[in-house]
């Protein structure tokens, strides 16, 4: 006799909570999440990563976020994506750390030279080691997820020796690639991916460090004929939030966020974008005047010998940041080792 009406009034309670979490689902107030980034709206990861996240967020959120876009650095330079999301000139935005050297060395280990080959599985490994740190150094914003891309060097004239580099004139991709640069006795210049067409034609710079189907994408083609078959260096990227927007979302919206500020999502993007790139290699190939040049084991050995000062250089600037870098490193290499990223 107590028991049928005990369970009754258990499937009516449960019934009444889900009714309640429906009518507050459907009750979240409409915003907007600006994105910002500095990409062209038709580049592979605007494609591959940014509209399908965005998408997904609309989606799970049942309408309630709507995403807004504004990319080719509409709402500020490449550079300054970091603080435009801790200003809240944009909700969310897409910064390459390595555009600010020395601001973030920590998560430069991930742009350290043939560390990283795989971006896919390296972008999954870069974000679940960077989550222990990212609190730490980049505190003004909600840290989404990071990942990256793999690149290479192409230049006006075969490149397949670190000793050539001396006397030419290389756009880096970042930080940590520059320091590569002048120390193998190249002059630096420091532009944006969305300048660097401008550079190379107009010879300012001699060759670029810059993954495949990017040097497509942003026309660079035009201006550089021969690329380099090696991986040899990667880039970091953020996806940061601004704090004072995350915090007024509802609990069902900050859950959707938080659903795709993930490990997941960094594995995701990274390979769909990484496949992308990859594939710019191919394309390159069949363009008439242009050279895909070898780059022999030994070669390539002769490369990684040239990079160890940098390893070095990388753990001596976070420790000044109180990281033990020989730790830090090492916690990246098997986070590498582990998801096969090598």
């Amino acid at each position: 006799m107590t028991k049928k009406p005990v369970r009754h009034a258990l499937n009516m309670l449960a019934l009444a909570a889900l009714a309640a979490s429906g009518m507050a689902a459907a009750q979240d107030k409409p915003v907007e999440l600006r994105f910002a980034h500095w990409l062209p709206p038709t580049h592979s990861l605007a494609k591959t990563g940014f509209e399908p996240w965005a998408k997904s967020v609309e989606a799970a959120s049942k309408g309630s976020i709507k995403v807004a876009m504004f990319p080719a650095q509409q709402l500020g330079k490449a550079a300054d994506h970091y603080d435009m999301a801790r200003d809240g000139i944009a909700d969310l935005t897409w910064i390459n750390p390595g555009y600010q050297a020395g601001r973030f060395p920590v998560i430069a280990a991930g742009e350290l030279p043939f560390l990283i080959g795989k971006p896919g599985p390296g972008s999954a490994a870069l974000d679940a080691w960077y989550r222990n740190h990212a609190a730490k150094e980049m505190p003004d914003v909600k840290y989404c997820f990071a990942h990256l891309h793999v690149g290479t060097i192409h230049g006006k004239k075969p490149i397949t020796e670190p000793a050539q580099i001396k006397g030419m004139k290389i756009r880096s991709a970042n930080g940590t690639v520059a320091a590569f640069v002048s120390q193998l006795g190249g002059t630096n210049v420091q532009v944006s991916a969305p300048e660097a067409r401008d550079a190379l034609e107009k010879g300012v710079a001699d060759a670029i460090t810059f993954p495949w189907d990017s040097i497509i994408g942003f026309g660079i083609d035009k201006a550089v004929t021969h690329h380099s078959d090696m991986r040899m260096y990667a880039s970091d990227f953020v996806w940061a939030m601004n704090k004072n927007w995350y915090d007024k979302l509802s609990a069902n919206q900050k859950k959707v966020i938080d659903d795709h500020c993930s490990n997941e999502w960094a594995g995701k993007v990274g390979a769909a974008w990484g496949d992308s790139e990859d594939a710019g290699q191919a394309k390159l190939a069949k363009m008439p005047g242009h050279t895909i040049v070898p780059v022999s084991a030994a070669q390539v050995d002769q490369w990684k010998k040239a990079a160890e000062p940098i390893y070095a250089q990388w753990m001596q600037a976070v420790q000044q940041k109180g990281v033990d870098g020989k730790k830090a490193l090492a916690d990246l290499r098997q986070e590498l080792e582990k998801r096969k990223a090598n």
